[in-house]
């Protein structure tokens, strides 16, 4: 059971960290195309890895 718990935090966190890398990557200007600044990607990576 604590296996499986770690497994799903792990995959959790690389789910964060490649739906941060992609748009850090983008240009300002391209993230605001897109709705979303800057400083708002770590908290819709973070939602994304817990759903």
């Amino acid at each position: 059971m604590f296996v499986t718990f770690l497994l799903s935090k792990i995959r959790a966190y690389r789910r964060y960290r490649e739906t941060v890398r992609e748009p850090m990557q983008f240009t300002d200007r391209e993230l605001d195309d897109l709705g979303i600044a800057r400083h708002e990607i770590d908290a819709i990576a973070r939602q994304n890895a817990v759903s």
